[in-house]
């Protein structure tokens, strides 16, 4: 045999003997790579609702507020008589109600939106809406989140929650923890009122008791959808 062809043929039996052992090597370094991918967007998320934990969410929620200015709107949700319903009902019933209402909250935001879950049964979310917009919006959100929840095996539970908003224009901030603080005031200003509540500049100063509000600046209430 031609010594060049000996070589050529030498040269690419072993290509193919190192290319076939590469590929495995591949597949399982992307599957590796898939599964740390997967590890790290389970560890961004609340394993019970699916919203994003504390840390996420702050993130995207900055960003939000960066890009869209004005045009955004902090909301805090915070259900009402939850102990109540882990006390009589048992904790998988008071799971399936925490779980539900972040269901409903995650399908008003939309999916650009930066929904979280701050702690307990508080929850939260920014997304981009216009001022025009925010009045109908929260109607509906509140009329979505006073909707029955089904449990397992068929009971229903009624369920209730209360609702604080606060857009920058309105508070004078772009700052993610003012906006919080203001939405926070505002949502116990209009505790248990079946309303949202929207925050103004004098909810963003109100000084807060372990991290909730006290006095009472005064706030517009709208009422929750027919």
């Amino acid at each position: 045999m031609n010594p060049v062809l000996r070589v050529q043929g030498w040269i690419g039996s072993r290509i193919l003997l190192l290319t076939t052992a590469a590929v495995p090597l591949a597949l399982a370094a992307l599957t590796d790579d898939l599964r740390v991918r997967r590890q790290l967007a389970a560890a961004r998320r609340d394993p019970l609702t699916g919203l994003l934990c504390r840390d996420s969410y702050t993130a995207r929620a900055r960003r939000l507020l960066a890009r869209h200015g004005d045009d955004t709107v902090v909301v805090l949700v915070d259900l009402d008589h939850f102990k109540q319903i882990n006390d009589t009902m048992g904790h998988p019933a008071g799971d399936t109600v925490l779980a539900a209402t972040a269901a409903r909250l995650t399908a008003w935001a939309g999916t650009h939106a930066a929904a979280g879950r701050l702690g307990g049964d508080e929850l939260a979310v920014v997304l981009e809406l216009s001022a025009d917009r925010l009045e109908q919006r929260l109607v509906q959100l509140v009329h979505m989140l006073h909707a029955p929840v089904v449990l397992v095996g068929g009971h229903t539970v009624d369920v209730a929650a209360s609702v604080g908003a606060a857009t920058p224009q309105a508070v004078g901030s772009r700052e993610l923890a003012v906006l919080q603080r203001a939405a926070d005031a505002a949502l116990y200003d209009g505790k248990h009122s079946g309303r949202a509540a929207v925050a103004t500049a004098a909810h963003a100063t109100v000084p807060s008791v372990n991290g909730r509000r006290a006095g009472r600046p005064g706030t517009s209430l709208w009422g929750r959808a027919a």
